[in-house]
């Protein structure tokens, strides 16, 4: 049974940082592309970074350039996105997934397989 599990997320002050988490089984995680994508209330969830199989290639979107970070440890199954510096604008419930991959990563929603339940980050002073 694939589990994507999310954790890390809370209420954090605008410039300070978060670590967000997300712990995979089930399936084979280094054969697997992941991601991490977010929805805030009232908006359509949109891809915020993902990173290849074996962690050396990673795509982030432009509003988390430079901020974020998303990092792999593939014998703990485990991806990370480092969050520095966030703005209330990145409270959102932030997604991981998984993909098999492809000729290059994607930074598309229905392109992912496997989906984590969320974990709520709320940045606000």
């Amino acid at each position: 049974q694939v589990q994507l599990q999310a954790s890390g997320g809370g209420l954090v002050q605008p410039g300070d940082s978060l670590r967000l988490s997300c712990a995979a089984s089930g399936f084979t995680f280094g054969s697997y592309v992941m991601g991490w994508f977010r929805q805030a209330p009232g908006k359509k969830r949109e891809f915020v970074a993902t990173i290849s199989r074996r962690g050396d290639n990673n795509v982030y979107a432009d509003s988390v350039k430079g901020r974020f970070t998303i990092s792999r440890d593939n014998a703990k199954s485990t991806v990370y996105l480092q969050m520095n510096s966030p703005k209330p604008a990145d409270t959102a419930v932030y997604y991981c997934a998984a993909y098999p991959g492809g000729p290059y990563l994607s930074t598309a929603e229905h392109e992912y397989d496997y989906w984590g339940q969320g974990t709520q980050v709320t940045v606000s002073s």
